[in-house]
């Protein structure tokens, strides 16, 4: 059995694809591989990255395709990337939003972020909506913690958790410009008329959430980013939102999946329910991506 389709199950038992939401674009393109490198988004400099190392596959968090295409050409650079990686063998998975509900993803990551790590002890998380059967996992997070906390102490959380930090441009008085790393991100803070001073309830979604988050029942909505309008519509509800710009809540995920994949290869390896798939699994090198990173560069004041 190939290397790929092998690793294509412990994907699978990362997080199962039926998890993922219906207009979602996975998984994977094409085959070959022994290294894997894993990014939020396949933009030309993390193939670039790619090609240059012994990569064979990459775990690309965003679908590269996400609308059906009628052609795929050089003169598009994220097609020309796909491009390349056909034409060098690459393979690419893409777990998206199977990753995000699946149970220990990227949304459960996320609210330690936010809560801390002491869940159950600190604080309490359920689904936004159904869960799914087998409880794998359910859409978006509520979590209630038993201590209420002020919202400031919210906002330094997820500003140092998330290791976003001030720069020297203030946007409003309800917002600021925060880089990651050397990088700008818009960490925004919109109120409602009504302040609420203190939170008990977070409303979590990584990425886009405001379609998910509108209508839940909580203090806070945080997530990567909401329309003008969606935040209008929270805030007039009288929730808090907080966001932190789109992959700014995805990509510190990345080194825990590396860890997550690393744990089902090796299980595979020491109690293998494939032979060939433990075998095709020895020496896989799981590498978390230097080169994807937010698209918005810092402007200094």
């Amino acid at each position: 059995m190939s290397l790929v389709r092998a690793f294509c199950k412990i994907m699978g038992r990362v997080a199962p694809l039926h998890l993922a939401e219906k207009w979602d674009n996975a998984p994977y393109v094409r085959e070959n591989a022994k290294r894997i490198l894993l990014t939020i988004d396949l933009t030309p400099a993390v193939v670039e990255e790619a090609l240059s190392t012994p990569t064979s596959l990459i775990v690309s968090y965003h679908p590269p395709i996400f609308k059906p295409l009628s052609s795929i050409t050089l003169s598009n650079p994220l097609q020309a990337s796909l491009l390349k990686c056909a034409a060098a063998g690459i393979s690419v998975y893409t777990p998206h939003t199977a990753l995000d509900s699946v149970t220990d993803g990227l949304n459960d990551w996320l609210c330690t972020r936010v809560a801390g790590p002491l869940r159950d002890i600190n604080w309490t998380a359920r689904y936004i909506g159904q869960a799914f059967p087998e409880d794998l996992g359910g859409v978006g997070r509520i979590v209630t913690l038993k201590q209420p906390m002020e919202l400031k102490m919210l906002q330094f959380n997820i500003r140092t958790e998330l290791e976003l930090k001030h720069s020297k441009i203030p946007l409003n008085a309800s917002s600021t410009y925060m880089p990651h790393r050397d990088l700008a991100v818009q960490v925004a803070y919109a109120k409602p008329e009504r302040e609420r001073t203190m939170v008990s309830t977070i409303a979590i979604c990584a990425g886009s959430g405001g379609s998910m988050l509108l209508g839940v029942d909580a203090d806070v909505y945080f997530t990567g980013e909401m329309s003008h309008h969606e935040v209008l519509a929270a805030v007039q509800s009288g929730h808090n939102v907080i966001l932190c710009g789109h992959t700014n809540t995805e990509r510190g995920f990345l080194p825990w999946l590396a860890k997550d994949i690393e744990e089902f290869v090796q299980e595979e390896i020491d109690q293998p329910t494939d032979p060939a798939d433990a075998e095709a699994l020895k020496g896989l090198e799981i590498v978390v991506s230097q080169k994807d990173e937010h698209p918005l560069v810092t402007i200094d004041a």
